[in-house]
């Protein structure tokens, strides 16, 4: 049986990583409309995504150890330079030019759900009943009861 070649899964990853990309636009238009329900649904179509890129890279990992070369990016660059294959160089290429704008926009994504979260943290804190402290003749603290936070009625 023949080795695999670690330009094997080349393609396989980029196809992979484009859906990838186009997942994670859909997301940040979802969290830009506040749109949860169809950002809920993304989820798990995200995480099998990155889950079938991790399995890709593996093998290409593999096949570039089995060919003697480190089982990383690094290695692939020593092999694709050996190898002299342009089609295989541009596959990488594109590869880690989708890789790089996908981690960007995943990043981008990131900062959008924070704000969603802080804004989402600062209605609940408005809503919930806020402590006074008082001290008391002793000067220990009591408490005086709660004041009510904005109420939108």
């Amino acid at each position: 049986m023949a080795a695999v070649s670690p330009k094997h899964s080349l393609q396989a990853e980029l196809d992979k990583i484009t859906t990838l990309l186009e997942v994670l636009k859909q997301e940040q238009q979802d969290l830009v409309a506040a749109d949860i329900e169809h950002l809920t649904a993304l989820t798990p179509q995200k995480s099998a995504l990155v889950n079938e890129m991790a399995a890709l890279a593996t093998v290409r990992h593999q096949a570039l150890a089995d060919a003697g070369y480190p089982a990383m990016e690094a290695g692939m660059e020593s092999w694709l330079d050996a190898q002299h294959d342009d089609a295989a160089n541009m596959l990488w290429q594109r590869l880690l030019d989708q890789t790089r704008a996908a981690k960007e926009l995943n990043r981008l994504n990131g900062v959008l759900i924070n704000k969603h979260l802080g804004h989402t943290q600062g209605a609940l804190q408005a809503l919930r009943p806020q402590q006074t402290t008082v001290y008391g003749p002793s000067g220990m603290t009591t408490g005086s009861g709660t004041r009510r936070g904005f109420i939108a009625g």
